[in-house]
C-alpha cells in the first residue's frame, strides 16, 4: 500500500515540477536555470517544513507522510532530501559530516554529470 501512496505523490510531484519550472522559465527567460533553482528551493523549504511538522506536531500517518516526502518531494526535487538531511546533521552537531555531505553531493554530482556528458559524446 505504501508504494501506491508514494506513486500517487510522485505523479503529482513530477507534474508540479514540470509546470512550476516551465512557468518560471517562461517568466524569467533561458539565461539561467531559474526553473530548476525554483523547484529545488521550494522543495527544500517544503520538505524541511512538512517532515518535522508531520512527525512532531500533527502526527500524520506514515502512508501520507511517505506520499508527500518520498513521492511528491522526491519527484518535485531530490534536492529537498539533501537539504533536510544536511540540516539535520548540523542540528545534531555533526558539522564535519554535514560539510562533507555538502561537498560530496555537489562535487560528486557535478563530476558524475560531467562524466555523463563525456560518455554521451563518446557514444554519439
Amino acid at each position: 500500500m505504501d508504494l501506491i501512496f508514494i506513486g500517487m505523490g510522485g505523479f503529482f510531484g513530477a507534474i508540479s515540477r514540470y509546470l512550476a519550472a516551465s512557468l518560471v522559465h517562461r517568466l524569467l527567460g533561458p539565461g539561467f536555470p531559474y526553473g530548476t533553482l525554483f523547484v529545488n528551493v521550494v522543495g527544500s523549504f517544503f520538505l524541511c517544513l512538512f517532515l518535522p511538522l508531520s512527525l512532531e506536531v500533527y502526527q500524520i500517518s506514515p502512508e501520507i507522510r511517505a506520499a508527500v516526502t518520498v513521492g511528491f518531494c522526491g519527484a518535485f526535487t531530490t534536492f529537498s532530501t539533501f537539504s533536510f538531511e544536511t540540516l539535520s546533521l548540523f542540528q545534531d552537531g555533526y558539522n564535519i559530516v554535514a560539510f562533507l555531505n555538502v561537498f560530496g553531493n555537489l562535487f560528486l554530482c557535478l563530476l558524475a554529470g560531467w562524466l555523463g556528458f563525456v560518455v554521451s559524446r563518446l557514444m554519439g
